[in-house]
């Protein structure tokens, strides 16, 4: 078989020996796009099954047909960490969904705040971008992308052993803060952290440009959940301060090693 160098996401099984058809998109992407033919690897995955090296079996205009050879990588599910953001531009909305892609989260749910520039969403566009970026960074996982909801709403259902990584903008000491809420009884630096394999989850909270209402800040305050820390003395934005907060949350807690 030739060397795949192609990756896709693929909703269907994966197996040895397993068949697996192509919509017409996939089969003018590999066929008349890449230019592949008969016999062609491709390394394909379904965020369930792991990645597969499958092969070309049939290939034409209009579908096509692979068949899985071999696994060449597990499932590798990121830790339990859902990152809420709230919807800006739609350039830098994408890019915090690839970026929280690549980085590892298992769920992203764009949040609706009482300053959230953007009304709506394309849920299945992000979704997409989210694919896109499981596939181009090797990811064996995609997390889900969900529509967009109210940050009240949202948190009225707050389960109660997931804790939240606030986001806030008011204060100082993202390190100790961070840590305390980690379970450490005094504040201390990343390199003295301990490394927990299991951490239990998390969800980690971006505001708008416009930062968070007195509200919303109030209501954040009384939630036992929430640990707030501060992403250091200058004001980022809102796609900045999610790749800050993600580099943040893994480094202590997730699976950075």
């Amino acid at each position: 078989m030739a060397d795949a160098k192609i990756r896709l996401f693929l909703e269907q099984p994966l197996g040895a020996g397993q068949p697996v058809p192509l919509t017409q998109e996939q089969a003018h992407y590999l066929f008349g796009v890449m230019r592949l033919g008969k016999g062609a690897g491709v390394l394909v995955f379904n965020g369930r099954d792991g990645e597969w090296r499958a092969e070309v079996a049939e290939a034409g205009k209009r579908g096509g047909l692979l068949v899985c050879a071999e696994q060449t990588a597990p499932l590798r599910v990121p830790p339990d960490l859902w990152l809420m953001f709230a919807p800006i531009k739609k350039a830098r909305t994408d890019f915090i969904v690839e970026k929280a892609a690549e980085m590892g989260v298992r769920r992203i749910l764009p949040v609706q705040t009482r300053f959230t520039n953007s009304e709506r969403i394309r849920q299945d566009r992000l979704q997409a971008h989210a694919v896109e970026a499981a596939e181009q960074c090797g990811g064996t996982f995609v997390p889900e992308v969900c529509d967009l909801v109210a940050l009240d709403r949202l948190l009225a259902d707050w389960p109660a052993e997931r804790r939240i990584m606030w986001c806030d903008e008011n204060m100082l000491g993202a390190r100790a803060g961070l840590l305390a809420g980690a379970g450490e009884t005094e504040p201390r630096g990343f390199e003295e952290a301990p490394k927990s394999p299991s951490p239990g989850p998390w969800a980690v909270l971006i505001g708008p440009e416009g930062g968070f209402a007195e509200a919303e800040q109030a209501r954040l305050r009384r939630m036992e959940q929430v640990v707030p820390v501060s992403l250091g003395p200058r004001i980022l934005r809102a796609d900045t301060a999610a790749v800050a907060a993600l580099t943040l949350w893994q480094s202590v807690l997730g699976d950075w090693v």
